[in-house]
């Protein structure tokens, strides 16, 4: 990377950071969570970058949140970030930064990065997934505070009133993170088949069993349903995990070769059928919730 410093503001007051669907009359204790679909990108950060937004799009979930619209309409809400991934990953802990990224991180703040960061995909994407370069310079660390500020924090905010509201009605909640994973990376199974599912329990942490194995029988009525590979869950599975206090969670990833053509980011023409069992499991889920409860 460049040693060239990469200065410009994004003015937050005219962004929809995130939206939130069917708040008001929650029929179920559970909560979706859509982190990565988001496709909106401040024009100041896109002056600055060396790759098309087209190209940037290869790190979302691409149609996520429409897959699990239906479901949310019946009376389950749903956070929803709007801005897209590469700009700041709210699946990603506060810490999980790369300081290499920036002309004036604070040396009293070195921390080692993790795994994550050291590849490029942190809080801040330093690539994009196919592996090009996001900057062609350094970023200024006060416009990467600001992010946090005013989209990881309101994310995140929105995200935890709606847990606690659940809490407060039911008595407990579930909060499904819904996510997508390109397929070049599932078929990674013995017997050669797409995962076409992958269910993130922290191995079995997450939730209590009942809530796992009922989801992974009733997907895998259809399809191919795998636990905690290839991904386990991350911060959001994680950080909202509180079972002393009756709070869950449970990574969904959907294999998009499913529903999209992946390099050219359109729909296939099942992509209602996909979205109509996604939406059925949803909901059955969420009856089932209402029992466990019990």
């Amino acid at each position: 990377m460049s040693e060239k410093k990469l200065n410009f503001k994004v003015d937050y007051s005219k962004l929809e950071i995130i939206s939130e669907y069917n708040t008001q009359n929650q029929r179920y204790p559970l909560v979706l969570s859509v982190p990565h679909s988001g496709r909106l990108f401040p024009k100041e950060f896109l002056k600055h970058i060396c790759v098309s937004e087209e190209e940037l799009r290869s790190n979302e979930d691409p149609f996520v949140d429409e897959l699990v619209m239906d479901a949310s309409n019946l009376g389950i809400p749903m956070v929803k970030l709007n801005m897209g991934r590469a700009f700041i990953d709210v699946n990603r802990d506060a810490i999980e930064i790369d300081p290499a990224m920036f002309y004036n991180y604070p040396e009293n703040n070195m921390i080692s990065g993790n795994r994550r960061s050291r590849v490029g995909l942190g809080l801040f994407h330093r690539i994009t997934a196919e592996r090009k370069s996001i900057y062609d310079g350094l970023l200024d660390y006060n416009e990467a505070q600001a992010r946090i500020k005013n989209v990881y924090n309101v994310y995140h905010k929105s995200l935890q009133k709606i847990i606690d509201k659940t809490v407060k009605k039911f008595g407990i909640c579930l909060v499904l993170d819904c996510h997508s994973m390109p397929s070049k990376i599932c078929n990674i199974m013995e017997d050669n088949r797409q995962i076409e599912f992958c269910l993130g329990t922290l191995f079995e942490q997450s939730c209590p069993l009942e809530i796992i194995e009922f989801m992974n029988q009733y997907l895998g009525q259809k399809y191919n349903v795998s636990l905690d590979c290839p991904y386990s869950g991350a911060y959001i599975s994680f950080n909202y995990c509180q079972p002393r206090k009756n709070v869950y969670t449970l990574q969904m990833e959907i294999n998009r070769a499913l529903y999209e053509v992946e390099p050219v980011h359109k729909k296939t023409s099942n992509f209602q059928y996909i979205s109509t069992d996604i939406c059925d499991a949803i909901t059955g889920l969420a009856n089932f919730l209402l029992d466990f409860k019990k």
